[in-house]
């Protein structure tokens, strides 16, 4: 039997829980202690590469954009949004947990593709919503994928990245018609109505975790 081998842990800020990494094989996992199964996993990431994919549609070949990717997680998102835009864009990566971005740097990163070490790539250690309070015109595209989306359940504030008034100020930080896209583990309808409420043009796609199979994942694109 292969072992699995706890590789780190970590506290979320503000009594969110404790991040557990471990390594089974080549495969890995992050867990929410008390929380069961998988936070993520190096065995389905389809959802999160299509976060990128379709929230940065608008920008492939443009020069000279700015992506905010809210949330490393395995790195995945990161990634693909690299490979969507241009060798002089920019992709700034907002991580409230800095054990994630130690976890990328080091064997985790592997799964990837190493994407901090792209020159583009800059880190943000800190709570995205914190980027949204400028109200300036920055981002090309803004890719959220922060727990599980509008519901959030492993981090108490992040229900509060969701309210109008937050969805408001990110529509502000947004340059002309650029897109938010919102991972999240299912579809609720209240959120698009909300989306629409902040005046975004408001679409969702529903995606599959791994390769045309697993769970189906929501990701909605909102445009300004």
């Amino acid at each position: 039997m292969i072992p699995t081998i706890l590789l780190g842990t970590a506290k979320i800020p503000n009594d969110g829980g404790e991040l557990k990494l471990s390594q089974r094989d080549n495969d890995f996992a992050i867990r929410l202690t008390g929380v069961h199964g998988e936070l993520m996993s190096s065995r389905m990431y389809s959802s999160e590469l299509a976060l990128a994919e379709l929230g940065c549609a608008h920008i492939q070949g443009l020069e000279n954009t700015k992506v905010l990717v809210g949330g490393m997680g395995m790195g995945f998102t990161l990634s693909a949004a690299l490979k969507a835009t241009s060798p002089s864009s920019e992709v700034l990566v907002a991580e409230l947990v800095p054990e994630i971005i130690e976890w990328n740097k080091g064997p985790l990163g592997e799964v990837a593709g190493r994407p901090l070490n792209d020159d583009r790539v800059r880190v943000y250690l800190g709570d995205v919503a914190e980027l949204f309070m400028t109200k300036q015109a920055s981002y090309d595209a803004i890719l959220l994928d922060v727990d599980n989306g509008p519901e959030a359940f492993t981090h108490d504030d992040n229900s509060e990245l969701y309210s109008i008034e937050s969805l408001n100020a990110i529509r502000e930080t947004l340059r002309p018609n650029g897109m938010l896209a919102v991972w999240s583990a299912w579809h609720d309808p209240r959120f698009t109505k909300k989306l629409k409420k902040a005046k975004f043009k408001v679409s969702f796609k529903t995606v599959r975790a791994h390769k045309g199979k697993g769970s189906k994942h929501t990701i909605y694109l909102a445009q300004k």
